[in-house]
């Protein structure tokens, strides 16, 4: 016998502290309380359809007033789904991928979801083992954000449920969210140019992906062709530590003293290079121009300095939850699907 508000319960029945059996409220209970239609409370129970506030609260207060919980087993039997959908980043510690759990998060819990989230941390057997116990709660859906090669992960490929793919290619039949890479790699090389730069350096990722996750490089390359200026591209680990990224930016600044413009494919990247330059007594903006790419408000709030590429989080996490919501309703969803991105000039140069 359990404890339930006050009141024991056994089967269908509520024993209040009396001992006098209660019948167990209803939905239709609820309805009548709160002077709605009984489909009216089931929407509000599973956030489907256009509601009001006024209307969510008069629910709810009814809801509280009679004790009513859903039978959330009996739900999922129904419905076959357990409402729950999972979530993989490469590290929450980076700003962008933090910031995109959150507006993931939000966004599945207003829907009616409950999310359970893998941090990665860039670790192949990490990330199966998040894999297969999300596999193994039998999740309804996927989202993908994780750096690690997917060939790695056989579990993917057998994965027979809804997914979708943030800003990294997984196969055809995988749909992905992702902001513009190539406009935004031309957009950043364009800047530098106007800006006077004509040495200018491009840092990303050690390549392990499909080609098609590169295309903020192949803009640079495109744009820097288009010029007559000579593309030079580092690769780097994502998420290295910081005295790794101190040596490698320390490195790339001792073989191209030159170098008076770097296009970094993220912002951590480019505020690493940003303190490098400035151990070495190197101006910015004056004798260096950097531009980042992401442009998450926590970033360029604390660095303002930077310039950056802007992705559109919220966007993008709208429409990673309307597709995985449209693939769970038995919809097939495939195709890339891109979203625009602007420039955000440094505060400096805005004065």
């Amino acid at each position: 016998m359990a404890t339930f508000c006050g009141s024991r319960y056994n089967n269908n029945e509520l024993v209040n502290d009396k001992g006098i059996v209660m019948n167990q409220p209803k939905m239709t209970d609820v309805a009548k309380k709160a002077g709605v239609s009984p489909t009216t409370v089931s929407r509000v129970i599973n956030r489907r359809g256009y509601l009001s506030t006024k209307t969510i609260n008069k629910v709810e207060a009814a809801m509280r007033e009679l004790n009513y919980r859903p039978n959330m087993v009996a739900r999922q039997l129904q419905s076959q789904r357990t409402m729950t959908i999972g979530i993989l980043v490469p590290t929450v510690a980076n700003p962008f991928f933090g910031e995109l759990t959150y507006k993931l998060e939000r966004d599945f819990f207003n829907a009616g979801f409950k999310v359970l989230i893998g941090n990665a941390e860039n670790d192949v057997e990490k990330e199966r083992l998040y894999l297969q116990q999300l596999l193994a709660r039998q999740v309804d859906g996927l989202v993908i954000a994780t750096h690690n090669h997917q060939q790695q992960i056989p579990e993917y490929q057998n994965a027979n449920l809804p997914i979708v793919s943030i800003d990294r290619y997984l196969r055809a039949s995988i749909p992905n969210v992702s902001s513009d890479n190539y406009a935004g790699g031309r957009l950043a090389t364009e800047e530098l140019i106007a800006r006077g730069a004509k040495h200018i350096i491009h840092t990303d990722s050690v390549e392990r992906f499909n080609k098609r996750d590169y295309l903020r490089q192949q803009a640079y390359q495109d744009v820097m062709n288009e010029h007559g200026l000579t593309p030079v591209t580092y690769k780097i680990d994502f998420g290295s530590q910081p005295e790794l990224m101190r040596q490698f930016f320390n490195r790339i600044l001792d073989e191209h003293p030159e170098a008076d413009g770097f296009f970094a494919s993220n912002d951590m990247d480019a505020i690493q290079l940003l303190q490098t330059a400035r151990q070495r007594e190197i101006r910015v903006p004056e004798d260096l121009q950097v531009i980042g790419y992401d442009g998450v408000p926590t970033t360029t709030r604390i660095v303002p300095e930077l310039s950056t590429i802007v992705q559109p989080l919220d966007e993008m996490a709208k429409v990673a939850v309307d597709i995985l919501q449209r693939e769970i309703n038995g919809e097939r969803v495939t195709g890339s699907h891109n979203l625009p991105v602007r420039l955000r000039a440094s505060a400096s140069l805005k004065q």
